[in-house]
């Protein structure tokens, strides 16, 4: 009996030596349960001062210098920025200004001047800017139908709400999305001669071949009582319509510039530039503003100081923190226990 238990013992002592088996179902022993129970081996690796310091070092040596080009080729982009909403409401409306823009007996044409302060080289592209306009809104981006854009107006879903029928006929394009498309247009002189705007190729090529069909056609689109913003030519397939493109890629932040056109003609330094400004769109309700952008580019796109400048802070901060460390361990130099017996972990003598 003695033996029996021992073997007995022995036996089981064994199986608990396997690899996960002790006393578990063999599912327990895979490498799937080792790594939910964080029991795979793993790279631990020892942050040694001189680790530390040289990883500070490398970021800083390699990041100041980015900062610095991505500030150069910043610096290298022309851009005109220009506020018209206030500017073009006429003085006996500027205490109302809602009532000016939704009385459609009043002009919203209007012309504004600007200097061109440098040299704009072609291409110059021409952006709309809105800000205090927040299309992230949840229930502005769930309003659309990728389906109806795609396939037509025998896609309509409660998605679209609360713009989603009409007189008992679907709306296309349905949605606030669309019902909202930015109605203001801009047309641009140098003295007698008008200067181009090239409207095609503005949208992303993925979305006109992809997104938006090229046998759907608007159908009662803005045909209520309450017009949103702009209208559609009914002749035009969406797929060509790339000012509604443009607009239903929706911004993440509430400022943000959508692309209008581009003027493939150089713009000389001290020119004045005359804007023909349609001032459709009512951003007054809500307390919006909008602005007109002239705008040249680089390799890295167009002006942006931002990426700059958090390369050369986090590059700095690295150098900085370098020769912090450097002198801290210089001064305090940090010991391990060798055998009982302390020892120096200078990482500058080896």
């Amino acid at each position: 009996m003695m033996e029996e238990a021992s073997t007995s013992a022995s036996g089981g002592g064994g199986a608990a030596a396997n690899g996960g088996q002790r006393g578990f179902p063999p599912a327990r022993s895979g490498v799937f349960y080792r790594f939910t129970q964080q029991n795979l081996p793993a790279w631990k690796p020892a942050m040694t001062p001189g680790c530390v310091i040289t990883i500070f070092l490398m970021i800083g040596v390699t990041f100041v210098p980015v900062g610095l080009v991505c500030l150069h080729a910043s610096n290298h982009v022309a851009e005109i920025a220009h506020r018209y909403d206030i500017d073009c409401v006429p003085n006996t409306y500027k205490r109302n200004r809602q009532a000016y823009i939704k009385d459609s007996s009043i002009s919203k044409n209007c012309t504004q001047e600007v200097k061109v302060k440098y040299l704009m080289r072609a291409p110059i592209y021409v952006y709309y800017e809105l800000d205090n306009f927040y299309q992230n809104h949840r229930r502005y981006v769930k309003s659309r139908s990728d389906k109806q854009l795609r396939y037509g107006q025998k896609y309509t879903h409660s998605s679209c709400d609360p713009i989603e029928r009409n007189d008992g006929l679907p709306i296309v394009p349905c949605g606030l999305i669309a019902w909202s498309l930015f109605n203001d247009t801009y047309g641009f002189t140098r003295g007698s001669t008008e200067i181009k705007v090239n409207r095609k190729n503005i949208s992303w090529k993925s979305d006109r071949e992809h997104k938006f069909g090229k046998d759907v056609y608007p159908f009662n689109f803005q045909n209520g009582s309450l017009i949103g913003g702009g209208k559609l030519d009914p002749a035009l397939p969406l797929s060509q319509q790339e000012d509604l493109i443009v607009w239903m890629r929706t911004a993440a932040l509430p400022q943000f510039r959508k692309l209008y056109g581009v003027i493939e003609e150089d713009l000389q330094a001290d020119e004045i530039i005359t804007m023909h400004i349609a001032n459709n769109y009512n951003t007054y309700s809500f307390g919006g503003k909008k602005s007109l952008i002239l705008t040249t580019s680089t390799w890295l796109g167009g002006k942006n100081d931002f990426l700059g400048y958090a390369y050369l802070i986090t590059g700095s901060l690295s150098l900085f923190l370098t020769i912090l460390f450097a002198l801290i361990h210089v001064k305090n130099p940090r010991c391990i226990s060798i055998n009982g017996r302390h020892q120096r972990l200078d990482w500058f003598i080896h």
